[in-house]
């Protein structure tokens, strides 16, 4: 794959290193939005279709993405909305526990930490068992591993971890859930649309991703895989939209009770939002067509300069995302200068600098990232 930044429309004299903060939109996802706002100058050109046929279809591609059906696919507003639905249905166990990993998102941890309350059951977070950066991604998963037994009632994580871009073995992780009866839940906000996601080889219950960072869409809007365990479940919200009877607009005061099947009963209310929804398919429909392993092929390939210059083993973290090591005669105080006057924009989690990169970013954007940290040494 060759760089796809003339897509996109990004200042030419930024190095936009920051995709895990937020994506840049694609042009055509632009062109969508600009269409939607003048289509909604005049009502009378709207038909009944416009109120669902996007959000079917943004679901489906949604679905090829994470391998599921579009039927198990919800649009949320949010992950925190997502992960509230969720947890809404989630049966607790008798003296069980939950668990989370260490400095997990924040809506993540409140999430399940409100959950766990409610319901009586212990939160057990898991850290990494080494400080060693070359196995601190074997250790952390064997540790989750080993922490899964009979009384864990849920596992919450993320797929690649959002501050420093350590993986998480998913398929280990919800093989072990599903011996044991628990149910998994994965936020993929951060992996999602370039890495490879599969919910059923992964043995994924719930999978919520915010549409505005790899999946270049916009904000204020989540897609979430629901597996049959949520299929007859209580949904926060009783929207008209998520009944049977919603085409139907000559009849809606006969008030139906049946929701639609399975994940679309926990659609947000005005799902079919008719601005973000353009948005949303242009970014899905680019991904698929780019395909996730090509993506992590060109990130693996744009990064290994960075870590080659830093003499740094990239074993246990993403391809796409992760914490640089600084060297130890590193000015930090000069380096911030330095990124400042080069126009690099990147994230600093901790005491390491967070590089995201994707297939907007060239040779310059790492070129002119090595010249800042070796002008601080």
């Amino acid at each position: 794959m060759d760089c796809q930044k003339h897509l996109f429309s990004l200042h030419p004299d930024v190095h936009y290193l920051n995709n895990a903060y937020k994506g840049p939109l694609l042009k055509s996802g632009e062109q969508a939005a600009i269409h939607a706002l003048q289509r909604g100058r005049n009502p009378s050109d709207m038909n009944i279709g416009h109120f669902f046929d996007l959000v079917e279809e943004v679901r489906t591609l949604y679905g090829k993405l994470v391998n599921c059906n579009a039927s198990q696919v919800a649009i949320v507003p949010s992950t925190s909305y997502g992960f509230a639905s969720a947890l809404n249905n989630v049966k607790p166990k008798t003296n069980g526990k939950a668990i989370t990993i260490e400095d997990e998102f924040p809506s993540d941890f409140f999430a399940i930490k409100k959950w766990c309350d409610t319901h009586d059951n212990k939160l057990e977070i898991i850290g990494p068992g080494t400080d060693d950066r070359n196995n601190i991604a074997d250790s952390w998963n064997e540790k989750i591993l080993n922490s899964i037994n009979e009384s864990t009632s849920v596992v919450i994580i993320s797929s690649v971890h959002w501050a420093n871009g350590i993986n998480f073995n998913l398929k280990s992780i919800g093989s072990k859930c599903k011996e044991m009866g628990a149910i998994f839940i994965v936020d993929g906000t951060q992996s999602v649309g370039s890495q490879t996601m599969d919910v059923q080889a992964f043995n994924i219950n719930v999978l919520v991703t915010a549409a505005y960072k790899w999946l270049l869409g916009p904000y204020s809007l989540c897609l979430v895989y629901l597996d049959d365990n949520f299929n007859n479940g209580t949904p926060l919200e009783e929207s008209w939209m998520n009944r049977t009877n919603a085409r139907d607009f000559s009849n809606l005061a006969n008030y139906d009770p049946n929701y639609q099947p399975n994940a679309a009963r926990y659609n947000m209310g005005e799902s079919s939002n008719f601005i973000l929804m353009p948005i949303a398919k242009e970014g899905l429909r680019q991904i698929l067509n780019w395909n996730t392993e090509e993506i992590q092929s060109y990130a693996t390939n744009l990064s290994k300069p960075l870590f080659d210059f830093l003499n740094a083993n990239n074993k246990s973290f993403s391809n796409h995302l992760f914490s640089l090591p600084m060297p130890k005669n590193i000015n930090r105080e000069k380096l911030h200068e330095n990124l400042r006057k080069r126009n690099i924009i990147l994230s600093q989690r901790g005491e390491s600098l967070r590089v995201s990169v994707n297939i907007y970013n060239d040779e310059n954007d790492i070129a002119s990232l090595i010249e800042a940290i070796k002008l601080a040494m």
